[in-house]
C-alpha cells in the first residue's frame, strides 16, 4: 500500500513464510497468473479485461469449467483417506514436473524433466511450447491442468529460448519445438516478454487484487468452508500439514500418500 515494496518481492516473501523455497521443486515458489490477453498485437494495462480474475483459482477461470469442478466435488461422497475422497481438484497448481516443464530448456531442470518423466523429454504435444496454450489450458480447456506460474516468468527471459539446441520433438501438426511461442505483444522477444509480464504484475490492477489471490494460494481461502466455497479444495494428500503421518500404521498407505505428493504436489502452509 505504501509502494514501499514490489509486488514480486512481497510474493516472495509470502512464498519463503508458506514454506516454498527454490531448493525443493516439490515445494517450489508458485506465482499467479496475471494476464488473460496472449492474443492482442499490444498490452493495454489499463483495461481490467487484460488481466486473469485473481479472486478465483485457475478452476474457476470460466463459468462452465467451475460449474463442472463444483458438480466433481458434489459427486463424491466424503471418504477421509481415500484416493476418491471429496474435492474440486486432484491435480495441483504447483509440483516438480510443472516447474520441471516450465524450465526445459535449461539445465539442470532439463535432466530433472527428463527422470521425472522416466528418461526422455515428453510426448511434443505435451510439452511446454507456447505462453497461450499453456494458458488456455490451465484456465479452461484442461480439467486436470489447473497450474500456476513460477517466479522465473517474471524476470528470467532465457527460460523461453532454447540456447542448448534440444531436440524437443515435433507436435502433430509439424511444428518442430524450439524456442517457447509468445503472445503478439512480445513481438518474439523473451526480454519484451518478461518486462511487460513484470509490469503488469506490478500494475495497478494487479496491486488492487492480489490479495484475493494470496486469500486462495496462503490464506483463509486455502481450506475448510471458505475453500468450499472458493471452488479451492483439493485432494486431502496434498495438505501436507494436515496429514499425520506418523498415525498411519499400513507401511502401503504410507508410501501410497508419500508418492502421491512427492508427484502431485503440496499446498504451501497456512500464512
Amino acid at each position: 500500500q505504501k509502494r514501499e515494496i514490489s509486488n514480486f518481492d512481497y510474493l516472495m516473501y509470502l512464498n519463503t513464510l508458506a514454506g516454498r523455497s527454490y531448493n525443493d521443486y516439490m515445494q517450489y515458489p508458485v506465482f499467479p497468473w496475471v494476464l488473460a490477453d496472449y492474443h492482442s498485437e499490444t498490452l493495454n494495462l489499463t483495461n481490467p479485461h487484460t488481466f486473469r480474475d485473481l479472486s478465483k483459482p485457475m478452476g474457476a477461470q470460466t463459468v462452465e469449467r467451475k460449474h463442472k469442478f463444483i458438480q466433481r466435488f458434489n459427486e463424491v461422497e466424503k471418504t477421509e483417506g481415500d484416493l476418491s475422497a471429496q474435492c474440486h481438484y486432484c491435480t495441483h497448481y504447483s509440483s516438480a514436473i510443472i516447474v520441471a516443464s516450465y524450465l526445459v530448456r535449461m539445465e539442470p531442470f532439463s535432466q530433472t524433466f527428463c527422470s521425472l518423466q522416466g528418461g526422455s523429454f515428453d510426448v511434443a504435444d505435451r510439452m511446454f511450447h507456447s505462453v497461450k496454450s499453456t494458458w488456455e489450458s490451465a484456465s479452461r480447456d484442461n480439467m486436470s491442468d489447473v497450474r500456476e506460474l513460477i517466479p522465473e516468468f517474471f524476470y528470467l527471459p532465457e527460460f523461453l529460448t532454447n540456447a542448448n539446441h534440444f531436440e524437443l520433438g515435433c507436435m502433430q501438426d509439424g511444428t518442430v519445438l524450439g524456442d517457447v511461442q509468445l503472445p503478439p505483444w512480445a513481438d518474439g522477444d523473451p526480454h519484451k516478454f518478461i518486462l511487460l509480464h513484470r509490469q503488469a504484475l506490478e500494475s495497478d490492477y494487479v496491486s488492487a487484487h492480489l490479495h484475493r489471490w494470496i486469500d486462495l494460494i496462503f490464506g483463509h481461502k486455502q481450506h475448510g468452508s471458505a475453500a468450499v466455497e472458493a471452488v479451492n479444495t483439493y485432494h486431502p494428500y496434498f495438505y501436507g500439514d494436515k496429514m499425520d503421518l506418523n498415525n498411519i500404521k499400513d507401511p502401503l498407505i504410507k508410501s501410497t500418500i508419500l508418492g502421491f505428493i512427492s508427484n502431485f504436489g503440496q499446498i504451501p502452509k497456512q500464512v
